[in-house]
């Protein structure tokens, strides 16, 4: 399975950006789906994730802000990100769980200027 994130993109503070994550294949089938983010010499850190029932789970700083869902027809899953604010630039990439196998994008930069 490949992942391929877009979206990402220069906005200003308090814009908004919808970054989409395509699936070479189904997505009916994982256990998991979601969004981490990445600031140079950092690790990875949670944005959000939504489990193959539905469930969405959010990072606290992101919950009121960001919204994860996914459309199972097109393969494809989404993070609604409203408010932005210059923390949010990072480099988002999109994962998927199934069993002990975990796939990766490749990556969106967002950034965010104030």
């Amino acid at each position: 399975v490949q992942l391929q994130a877009s979206g990402g993109g220069l906005v200003q503070a308090g814009g908004s950006l919808r970054l989409s994550c395509a699936a070479s294949g189904s997505i009916r089938s994982f256990d998991a789906m979601g969004w981490y983010r990445q600031v140079p010499l950092n690790k990875r850190d949670l944005v959000a994730d939504i489990t193959r029932g539905g469930r969405t789970n959010y990072a606290d700083s992101m919950k009121d802000r960001f919204t994860i869902s996914r459309d199972i027809a097109k393969n494809t899953m989404y993070l609604e990100m409203n408010s932005l604010k210059p923390e949010d630039t990072a480099v988002y990439y999109c994962y998927a769980k199934f069993g002990v196998w975990e796939y990766w994008g490749q990556g969106t930069q967002v950034t965010v200027s104030s």
